[in-house]
């Protein structure tokens, strides 16, 4: 088959087709794949992977305790019942991952160590054409497909954010990122600042804290914290039963869902009650005289940013035994042995560690065009968080803030199928989504609503992003179970959708 590419470069050059490319072997990604080969077995589909595995961020990240902090029963697929504890280990998530991929026979489907540089529209030949490096060979390779389907994650796994603070190049120890943890570092014995609050500080601080001299954390401020036992009693109590893990999983999904749900209202209509309650579990573990107000207590509502789950308490653990010690402080300076807080205090430390987040990507960071024209993203409205006005055959997963990814990953696969199937229907080789006349004085709004959720890496990177508009499709609902329902019926020959 011939195609009609963009450049006479590309022309020139060895090129592969097909129906569907797959940007990423993490979740979305293998979920994606497997969702293609039972929905449309038909079609054609390569998944491109630019680490040397499949897992994503279950790969790419390697510091100690490294854990789910959603649950398995909704962060595992809806198709494969998860039958571990709720919070999981990366090792864990991996091998359920693997289980998925032998299976379904996907590993044909998945190329790794391609990492995609450019991705180009062409409007006459109504296709992309993605370029990719092989990171182990450095070799170009070429790709035309007619659907791209971005399940790339939303950060970059090659660095984490790290703040500038003054005085860094003087610090004569070790400096390093959660997300980039040297595999060989030894803290054994070592006194270990960690610098941040949020999951990826609560699971490591337990994961190190009995190895090392001490650890102190240093956070600029608090977050919430959700404790309890890393058990489901009703899963337990359905496994006694012998109860199929298929109903079991299904079961505990739904009634998980439902208690997220009613929390999250609950968060709104009742925020003081909430507050108490997270933080009334804090205290039963560090007891009425650890001062929580201070170091456990945020000062805007719950779930305004995202609740960091501590399985059996053991973050909490660490620092009733002593081990871990907290400071709620600003970094005035590093210095050459630690760093010094702006209350005036001066911390040693043999290794600094910044559990500091991450930085945001706006499409896998990819080089995008339309037409030879460059895509800017942040021109383009959102329809439903997936598609963008302006950009042909093209879906983004991007999960849910406040539940686990996989939720949206698999809602949004059952979508692509099904649009896919309605364009074959039509013999449509093309689809966009466009603005209706009843949108056009529709206001324009931020991709997120900094009032509902605004952690620091999405306030950085909203400039980037998509606007959303004042009208449901137009918006990203964070809603699982209003997108369960809105989804799956979506109209797809309403007028936002343009076939040609």
């Amino acid at each position: 088959m011939t195609t009609t590419a963009p450049s006479t470069k590309i022309n020139q050059t060895k090129m592969e087709e097909f129906d569907v490319l797959v940007v990423g072997a993490g979740v979305a990604g293998v979920g994606g794949a497997y969702h293609l080969s039972t929905q449309r077995p038909n079609s054609s589909f390569v998944v491109l992977e630019s680490q040397d595995h499949f897992g994503g961020t279950w790969w790419s990240h390697n510091y100690p305790g490294i854990r789910s902090d959603s649950d398995l029963h909704t962060y595992g697929y809806r198709f494969k019942p998860w039958t571990g504890p709720p919070i999981a280990t990366a090792e864990e998530i991996l091998k359920y991952m693997g289980e998925v991929i032998e299976e379904n026979d996907l590993t044909s489907h998945i190329r790794y160590n391609h990492k995609i540089t450019s991705a180009r529209w062409s409007s006459e030949a109504n296709k992309w054409f993605v370029e990719a490096t092989k990171t182990d060979t450095g070799e170009a390779q070429h790709f035309a497909v007619n659907f791209l389907w971005m399940c790339q994650g939303y950060y970059r796994h090659s660095e984490g954010y790290t703040p500038e603070w003054p005085g860094m190049s003087d610090y004569q120890g070790q400096i390093v990122h959660t997300e980039t943890w040297p595999k060989d570092l030894d803290y054994a014995d070592k006194k270990v600042i960690v610098i941040g609050s949020g999951a990826s500080s609560a699971t490591l601080v337990p994961a190190i804290a009995d190895s090392c001299e001490h650890v102190t954390l240093v956070q600029r401020s608090p977050i919430y914290y959700g404790t309890g036992r890393n058990r489901d009693d009703l899963a337990e109590t359905l496994r006694e039963l012998e109860v199929d893990d298929d109903w079991i999983h299904e079961i505990v999904r739904r009634k998980i869902l439902r208690d997220t749900s009613i929390f999250f209202r609950r968060t709104f209509e009742e925020p003081e009650a909430v507050k108490e309650e997270l933080l009334g579990g804090v205290r039963n573990i560090l007891g009425p005289d650890y001062d929580i107000d201070t170091h456990f207590t945020p000062d805007y509502r719950p779930w305004r940013q995202r609740v960091a789950f501590v399985p059996d308490g053991d973050f909490f653990q660490s620092i009733k035994a002593g081990h871990v010690s907290v400071l709620t402080d600003e970094i005035e300076t590093f210095t050459e042995n630690g760093v010094l807080l702006k209350s005036g205090a001066a911390l040693d430390a043999d290794i600094v560690v910044a559990a500091t987040g991450f930085n945001m990507n706006v499409l896998g960071d990819i080089d995008f065009s339309i037409d030879e024209e460059p895509l800017v993203l942040s021109d383009t409205v959102t329809y439903r968080g997936m598609m963008f006005t302006g950009v042909p055959n093209l879906l983004w997963v991007f999960g849910y803030f406040r539940g686990s990814w996989t939720l949206r990953s698999d809602l949004l696969s059952d979508f692509v199928c099904r649009l896919l199937t309605h364009m074959d229907g039509k013999d449509a080789k093309r689809v966009d989504v466009t603005l209706r006349p009843e949108d056009k004085d529709m206001e324009l709004l931020p991709w997120q609503d900094p009032e509902s959720f605004n952690p620091s890496y999405l306030t950085r990177a909203l400039p980037f992003l998509p606007r959303s508009g004042a009208k449901p499709e137009w918006h990203h609902s964070q809603d699982y179970w209003e997108d369960k329902d809105e989804i799956p019926n979506v109209d797809l020959d309403g007028l936002e959708f343009v076939y040609s």
